[in-house]
């Protein structure tokens, strides 16, 4: 236990110099930085970010179709609960749509229903939407919402552009990413087997401007009549792997 416990405050110090600089951007933002439990992965909160309350984490994947780590993104903005779209690689679209469609297939339906996350049934729930204007995007990434007409809108201008630009160096060809908007917030994860911080801030770049696009579409949602929502959790929060203390 002893020696346990002294490798694990070795593994916390090493890594905590190695992502000094991380930490010390997240203190220039006024955000909050700490390691997890097992000094294995960090969390950043920043509750006052713009466009709206900020978590990131890196750390252990907790998506079968990501191998490794992974970072995760969380921006609260309290969108209408019926805006959900998603937007992801495409390369991992028709990986995660031929799964899908092996287990709705299989005798454990009810089992799949239960288990597999949104970003997984959202493809045999929710059409695509194959009108977008960047050709790049459009080769690149797949797109599917609720309502097609908003997920077009969402796909384009200011979003449009930062993704077509990311698809050329943060989101080479076939690297896992997911962005999502559900429950109000807006998500984001992808792979990355080191943390980074010049693609940390990239992707928080990409990020915002899917928020702002989601928060400028938001307002043409009508109140009149529910859209087809799901239920399981696709953000599972790493708290309780979190120590609470600085490093």
């Amino acid at each position: 236990m002893f020696f346990k416990q002294v490798k694990h405050w070795f593994v916390a110090r090493s890594n905590a110099a190695r992502w000094r600089p991380i930490h010390d951007w997240s203190e220039s933002r006024s955000a909050q930085f700490r390691l997890t439990r097992d000094g294995r992965g960090f969390v950043i909160e920043q509750p006052k970010a713009l466009p709206g309350g900020l978590r990131i984490e890196w750390g252990a994947s907790q998506r079968g179709y990501i191998k490794g780590n992974e970072l995760r993104m969380r921006c609260e903005l309290r969108l209408h609960s019926d805006l959900q779209m998603m937007v992801l690689c495409r390369q991992l679209m028709d990986a995660l749509e031929s799964t899908v469609f092996e287990a709705y297939t299989d005798t454990l339906k009810t089992r799949v229903d239960t288990d597999t996350p949104e970003e997984m049934r959202w493809l045999v729930m929710f059409p695509k939407v194959s009108q977008i204007s960047s050709k790049l995007v459009r080769q690149r990434f797949g797109a599917i919402g609720v309502n097609k007409d908003l997920t077009a809108a969402w796909l384009e201008g200011e979003f449009s552009e930062v993704l077509a630009q990311a698809s050329q160096d943060l989101l080479p060809e076939g690297h896992p990413f997911v962005l999502m908007t559900m429950r109000g917030n807006a998500y984001l994860r992808t792979a990355m087997e080191q943390p980074s911080l010049a693609v940390i801030q990239g992707l928080l770049k990409v990020l915002e401007s899917a928020c702002r696009e989601a928060q400028r579409i938001n307002g043409r949602l009508s109140d009149s009549g529910p859209w087809p929502t799901t239920t399981s959790i696709a953000w599972q929060s790493s708290r309780p792997e979190e120590d609470h203390s600085r490093s």
